[in-house]
Formats: structure tokens, sequence, C-alpha cells
């Protein structure tokens, strides 16, 4: 019988880490349901303690999911691991992912703590944790540039106060995949007590060895948890992606021997959906989900397809969920019918006024666009005009002249809470001229550090348009993203998502990377 690897998916509490990907309460929850369609084992939910946004999160999730076991990562102190157990009440299965920093570097600079003290603190909180909840992960930060004595002397200790998962993040992303995968062994023999837990492993991709970090934890550390992302979505460089760890276990089972829960199918509506919340595009040649992954352009690559698949492709497209999802919805659907789709795509709105103003939407695009896609919905349902009584700011109307030779104006219609603004202006091109605009009645003083379009489906000019807007202020970074056929207002529309976030100030602690 092969042992089980555990998908341990940390993409709504690490990957939101990144500068701009914060995702509401809602955006979370469709995220939450996505993972747990596509069976990840446990979903790291979030950091309850970090802010109340976050830990109204981590409750909703832990209500509504059945099947994954929900996580919640807590400081090693009382206060954070209280809270995170509050958060998790609602949960059919809860875990609480408490850590502490064990490398020297960290203990002086950031903790100033000694190694006796961080010991005693690691121990009384797993004690403390295991008392709220059977199951504990036990993360000690920066452990891979951790003294090896000093770092078996917290482990050992803290799987004597019941810690039943055992992390050991390579926080910083220094690792190379031999070197790290004995340091797992080596840990696992030189612990006493090391088979009374699993063994985890999160690795960040700095360098780009992520995946093969992680691979080599199992393969040669005999790790039996993944720590790892859709999409590789983290901080810096990023986490260790999902989709290839799984890949890579699911092709290559004969040199991994491993079983996985994992729903494969579901990969690729994962990725899409997490990309489209965070405004963080995939690049064409990612592996497994990036648009370019299956296609073959080479002709000797296209003739040997076409003999015999499996002489270029060594899984097919279909197996991780690539398809042409259309949805056969038009002007003439009926709500039921558009409803029944958005439950599908584990899309729940909260209200009918909700539903109402989605489909109300729906049909605006169906005239406007012969064909609708699943991405489409996801683009529709994501836009904030769906719930405008919870926006600040919001799009009322749009306007814009271009000629060549000329220099472009725009004029916008927009809200900002009860009152309406109008406000023209002209730029270097119809965008630049309608974001100009905006920001002349707003006065944000936000930096403007990325602008992306990216087509929401390929193979049509009359696809979406999906725009990301990165703002910067006061130290704060935002992505807001908006979605339409028409560029321009799909490019007002994120700029307007990204002044919102910027609205709501919502603080939170820092966590662990």
């Amino acid at each position: 019988m092969a042992d089980k690897l555990i998908i341990f998916d940390t993409t709504l509490r690490d990957g939101e880490q990144s500068p701009g990907a914060s995702m509401t309460r809602d955006e979370k929850l469709r995220i939450a349901r996505q993972l747990e369609r596509l069976r990840v084992d446990v979903i790291e939910a979030g950091f309850a303690a970090s802010s109340n946004g976050d830990f109204e999160a981590v409750k909703a999730i832990a209500d509504a999911i059945k099947e994954s076991t929900v996580c919640s990562l807590a400081r090693a102190n009382d206060r954070d691991i209280g809270r995170a157990a509050e958060a998790l009440k609602g949960a059919a299965r809860s875990r609480i992912h408490t850590f502490i920093a064990t490398s020297d570097l960290h203990m002086e600079k950031k903790l100033r703590m000694t190694r006796e003290q961080v010991l005693e603190q690691a121990r009384l909180s797993v004690r403390f944790a295991r008392n709220l909840t059977g199951d504990v992960e036990f993360s000690p930060e920066d452990g891979y540039r951790s003294d090896v004595d000093f770092l078996c002397r917290v482990l050992e200790a803290v799987i004597d106060e019941g810690a039943t998962t055992l992390n050991i993040p390579d926080t910083v992303g220094y690792a190379i995949p031999e070197l790290y995968g004995n340091f797992i062994r080596t840990l696992r023999e030189r612990v006493p007590n090391s088979d009374k837990a699993v063994w985890s492993v999160h690795c960040h991709n700095d360098l780009g060895m992520a995946v093969a970090n992680s691979l080599a934890g199992v393969k040669l550390g005999g790790a039996r948890q993944i720590e790892c992302t859709i999409n590789g979505l983290g901080e810096r460089a990023g986490n260790c992606s999902l989709e290839e760890v799984v890949m890579a276990v699911r092709t290559r089972r004969d040199y991994f021997g491993l079983e996985l829960g994992i729903d494969a199918t579901q990969i690729v509506p994962a990725s899409r959906m997490v990309s489209q919340t965070t405004g963080f595009v995939v690049q064409p040649n990612k592996a497994v989900v990036g648009a370019n992954a299956f296609a073959h352009a080479s002709g000797i690559h296209q003739d040997g397809v076409l003999k015999a698949r499996d002489t270029y492709e060594i899984m097919r497209a279909e197996d991780v969920g690539w398809s042409a999802n259309k949805i056969v919805l038009g002007k003439l659907s009926g709500r039921n019918a558009f409803k029944q789709r958005l439950q599908e795509l584990g899309i729940g709105l909260e209200s009918e006024a909700e539903v109402n103003t989605a489909f109300a939407r729906f049909k605006d695009l169906a005239d406007r666009k012969a064909e609708i896609f699943d991405e489409d919905i996801l683009a529709l349902v994501s836009d904030e005009s769906v719930t405008p009584e919870r926006e600040h700011f919001r799009l009322l109307a749009l306007s814009q002249r271009s000629e060549t030779g000329e220099r472009p104006h725009a004029s916008v219609a927009f809200a900002a809470g009860d009152v309406e603004h109008h406000a023209e202006s002209d730029g270097n091109g119809p965008v630049d001229a309608s974001l100009k605009a905006i920001e002349s009645k707003v006065q944000s003083g936000a930096e403007l550090l990325l602008y992306s379009v990216n087509a929401i489906t390929s193979g049509s000019t009359e696809s979406q348009g999906e725009v990301t807007v990165r703002l910067q202020h006061g130290g704060r970074v935002v992505n807001g993203v908006g979605a339409d056929p028409d560029i321009v207002v799909a490019s007002a529309k994120a700029y307007l998502a990204a002044l919102n976030k910027l609205h709501s100030k919502t603080e939170r602690v820092a966590a662990q990377g």
C-alpha cells in the first residue's frame, strides 16, 4: 500500500502575502470552495489574529468547508492561538498551525530571545494549542538555516507536547534539493520521537527551486506533507506550486510511489480563479496551467502528437482540467440556469439581490459577446459592481475619444460614497486619459506600480479584457482587477477597484514566510 502525500494549500494565507494579492472574505470563501472541489487535504485559510477581516474569513471558511481540514496560522503565543481556535470552532476538521523562529539570525535580530526562551515558548504554545484541538502543526521559522542540534531539541520537545505535524520551512528560498532532502532526513533520524508526527516541507522559490526542494524533502527526507499554493502564488518569487508538485508525483508515480487525494481535473479552474481574483496573471509558459503548457507549436512536435500523443505529451490536457468550458447561456437563458452555473463554479452569492445584479450583468454581456465562457462568469462575479453597496468608488459611465494625430480625451462619471463626480482629462492614450480624469477628482496621490492587460479567453477578439492595476500609497500595495469587452472601461474599473482597497484601511500583522 503506497503512502499518502498530504497536500497543504496555503494560497489563502502565504499566497495572500504577495504585495497586492490580499482578498476579501467572499473571495477567500469562493477560492476555499474550489480548493475543496480540488480535494486539497488541508486549507490554510488565513492568520486569524492578524486582523478582524482575516478572523472573519477564517471563520466563514471553517463554517463552510466540510471535506478538507481548515487551518489557521498563529504565532507562538496564547492570544494568537486562542484567536485561531475561536475562528475554527465551526470546522468539521480543524488544525492550528503555530510557529516561532529558530535560526540564530532570526532569534537575535527579530525575536530578541535566547535559545532557551524560544524552546520554552515553543513548548508552551504547542501545549496550549493541543488543549484546544487534536491537530497541531508546528513550524520552526527559518528552520533550514537553524542550528541542527538546537532544532532537534525544539522538535523533540514540541512532539512531546502533542504536535502532530512538523513543518520545516525554507523561509528565504536558500535550499538546494539534495541538501534540503538530506536535511529533512537528518532531522527525522536524530529526533527520537520523530515517528509520532507527520513531517512537512514548505519551500520558497527565490532560487527557482521550491518544487524541486519540496520533492527532495519527500523523496530523500521522508516528508509526507507538502505546503504549496495555486500558481505558486506568494511573496517575493512565490511558493512551491501546487499544480507542479501534484502532477510531478502523479506523472512519476513509478519514482515517488505515493498516493494523492487530489482531483487533478480541478487544477486549471482553481488556477484561473486565483489568477482572476488576485490579478496575478499566469505566464503563458507556466508548467501545467500556462496557456502554452499543452500547445505544440513546433512542426515536428505537432507531427509526433498527431501520430501518437505520448511522443511529446507526458500528461493529457484534460487530466488537469483544460477543456472548452463553454456554457450554453445567452440572451434567452433563464435566471435559474444562470444560478445553477454559479453553483457549479462554486460561486455562492449571499443574497438574491446580488444574484439579480450578477444576472443583469450577465444579460448585458450576452448582448455584447456571442459566447460566454466560465472565465467570463468568474470575472463578472469578481467585479465589484456586482456588490455595489459595499464599494466606496463605483464607475457610472465613461466615454473617450481617440484619433490619430489628436490627443485622446476621456469623460468619466463615478460615485464616491453618495457623491457623484464627473471628470474630464486628456492623456497619452484613452486609458491614460480615463485614469487621469478619475485621479483629478479622487486625488489619492497613489503611485501606479503596474498596469497589465490580459485576454480572459483566447482565440477571439470578442474576449473580455482583464486589466490589473497595482497602486502603492503610504507603504500599502493593492491590486485592482476589472473586466470588460472594452479595455478602457476595464481599466477604469480596475483603477477604482484598487482605490476601494486603499480606501478600506485594513491593517494586518505580518506572518512568517
